[in-house]
């Protein structure tokens, strides 16, 4: 018992801090991009590498023109912006209720919700992958992932940002049971920025890595993901 408590103890330190929420999901992001969004997004970001070596075949294109090209700014900037921005209205719905009595347990259901998600993906069980706004997303995204464009890029960034899965609802309960706009755009943001390093590295290594990642995931990404799942559990129990 004493080192179930250590641990309780050590979580509600953590979450206490005020990056302690959005150093959580930064991580959830690293993680679950592992295991989930190399294998959903990854295609679109071959796409665009793929577009920018076609076209680069006459000037030639150097290493450091294929590296850079490979970060894909815009795309992952787009990105981003929608994750932020929904973080933002989960904060701000739920902000609404901070002065009624409901808003304490509010909260917890929110992240009590973000901990079962998060605990799924975990065990490799993805929540929502497949529905027909997803099927309508990828129609809009396939082509804008051709162009070379920055703003095209930008755009295919925003759009894909709102493909549903359950590690995205997951960070946006969290997100929510802030009752802050600016905290759940905060926690938002660095959720959105954990997972721009693996799809980068699959940007710039293409299939091979991709395959490499989602080996790796098996011992690094689970468990960052029950520990995220057990952070949240102990942030709703701190709010009872």
């Amino acid at each position: 018992m004493d080192v179930i408590s250590a641990c309780r103890q050590g979580l509600l330190h953590v979450a206490a801090t005020p990056a302690g929420l959005p150093g959580a999901l930064f991580l959830a992001g690293l993680a679950g991009s592992l295991v989930h969004c190399v294998g959903m997004c990854g295609p679109f970001v071959l796409g665009q590498v793929m577009a920018d070596a076609e076209s680069g075949t006459a000037g030639g294109y150097g290493e450091w023109r294929r590296l850079a090209g490979a970060s894909l700014i815009p795309y992952h900037f787009g990105r981003v912006t929608t994750y932020t921005v929904l973080g933002a209205v989960a904060g701000a719905a739920t902000a609404v209720f901070t002065a009624t009595a409901a808003f304490t347990w509010l909260s917890s259901v929110l992240l009590v919700i973000a901990a079962i998600l998060m605990a799924l993906q975990a065990f490799g069980l993805a929540v929502g992958p497949a529905s027909p706004l997803t099927a309508g997303l990828v129609r809009l995204a396939g082509p804008l992932s051709s162009s070379r464009g920055p703003i095209a890029r930008y755009a295919l960034g925003v759009v894909l940002g709102f493909l549903p899965c359950g590690l995205l609802y997951g960070a946006l309960a969290a997100a929510g049971g802030t009752a802050s706009a600016r905290e759940g755009a905060l926690a938002m943001a660095a959720f959105a920025l954990g997972t721009v390093p693996a799809l980068v590295a699959v940007g710039w290594g293409g299939l091979i890595v991709r395959r490499r990642l989602h080996d790796v995931a098996r011992w690094i990404a689970a468990p960052l993901l029950l520990a995220n799942a057990a952070l949240m559990l102990v942030l709703a129990g701190s709010r009872l």
